[in-house]
């Protein structure tokens, strides 16, 4: 989600051990420590960390006790906002982060460190990674659970890497798991953000598609809120302009990720890709309280301003088995926020039966 806080200051970063495809290895054949295997993962959760490190400084303490208690199988994190491998110059790495010079090496080290204790110490863990510090997603799966595969592209090729780091796909014997960070819409056709999110919403329902041949469990910022119930004021979103700036198209006005246009398209992803937005099959009815994601700045125009674009998303044939679908952030104060503008959202599944599996 496009913020309205004011710059992030100067950000370090680093890193667990690289535990990237090629050192996690599942689908390469490498071999792993010993541990009780389970076949798939059942609890998740998924969260826009607007830069981990800067997480990793401030709110680490607090977002580990969150997680030492919630105990997912896997977590998907958005905007890791960490510079992918690879000097000036030279192609890069995005399964891997920089560490090519002195600061990147002391911002690897922080994030390492981070990563190895507990609870995090438990999990392995892919990045994809852009070239700066920008976007960029992660995902951590408990060593007991073993993906078949791990990529990193819409169209399923390991060695390619989305633009910005903004997918990992992990497979498993009975589901997928997509974690993505969308690209906001932006609000003006001139500078080709438009075009950027149709082309990306194209992609995923393409994807969709063509993957029905497995469950799906779709996770991350979608930037995007489907309905009206899914904002705290909607006569707001529908309205917000930036400079004055209104687009030819009526359907690309308002708040990006609240345009018509976007929510079309959303939409169409969901009826033909046969998809549930699980936290709406759970809940209903609007709730003022806990309901939204993301948050706008307490200061400002945009206090009190909230929107859902944090979701899980999972194939029809696994909605039964939704079990719990939380949002865990509150208010207009970001309770639960861990220094973000999004909070974590959580999804528990039921045991599958013996022939789903």
């Amino acid at each position: 989600m496009k913020r309205f806080f004011k710059p992030i200051e100067k950000e370090g970063s680093a890193k667990k051990p690289s535990l990237s495809p090629s050192k996690n290895g599942a689908e390469n054949g490498d071999a792993l420590p010993e541990v009780d295997v389970k076949k798939e993962p059942l609890k998740f959760l998924t969260w826009n960390a607007n830069s981990l490190l800067l997480r990793v400084k401030s709110n680490w303490p607090e977002f580990s006790n969150f997680v030492s208690n919630l105990d997912p199988d896997v977590i998907a994190i958005q905007e890791v906002r960490m510079p992918a491998a690879g000097s000036k110059g030279a192609p890069k790495k995005p399964g891997e982060l920089k560490d090519d010079t002195s600061p990147s090496r002391e911002e690897k080290q922080i994030l390492m460190r981070a990563l190895s204790s507990p609870p995090f110490g438990n999990y392995h863990v892919w990045w994809a990674l852009a070239d700066t510090k920008y976007a960029g997603t992660a995902l951590l799966v408990k060593k007991c659970l073993r993906p078949l595969k791990v990529s990193f592209s819409l169209d399923g090729t390991v060695s390619k890497h989305e633009p910005d780091g903004r997918v990992i796909l992990a497979e498993f014997e009975t589901l997928r798991i997509l974690n993505t960070y969308a690209p906001n819409n932006g609000w003006k056709d001139e500078e080709n953000s438009f075009q950027r999110r149709r082309k990306w919403d194209k992609r995923l329902l393409e994807f969709v598609v063509q993957s029905s041949d497995k469950p799906l469990i779709w996770c991350g910022d979608l930037n995007v809120s489907h309905e009206d119930i899914d904002v705290s004021h909607p006569e707001f979103f529908s309205a917000a302009k930036m400079n004055g700036y209104v687009p030819p198209n009526k359907e690309d006005c308002g708040q990006p990720g609240f345009t018509l246009a976007e929510r079309k398209r959303f939409g169409a992803i969901l009826k033909e890709g046969r998809l549930v937005d699980a936290y709406r099959y759970l809940h209903k009815e609007k709730d003022m309280e806990c309901g939204f994601s993301w948050s706008g700045n307490p200061i400002g125009k945009y206090r009190g301003k909230r929107m859902r674009i944090d979701y899980f998303i999972v194939s029809e044939k696994l909605k039964e088995r939704v079990a719990e679908c939380e949002i865990h952030g509150k208010g207009i104060e970001l309770e639960g926020f861990y220094g973000s503008d999004h909070c974590p959202v959580s999804l528990q599944l039921s045991e599958g039966c013996k022939e789903d599996k």
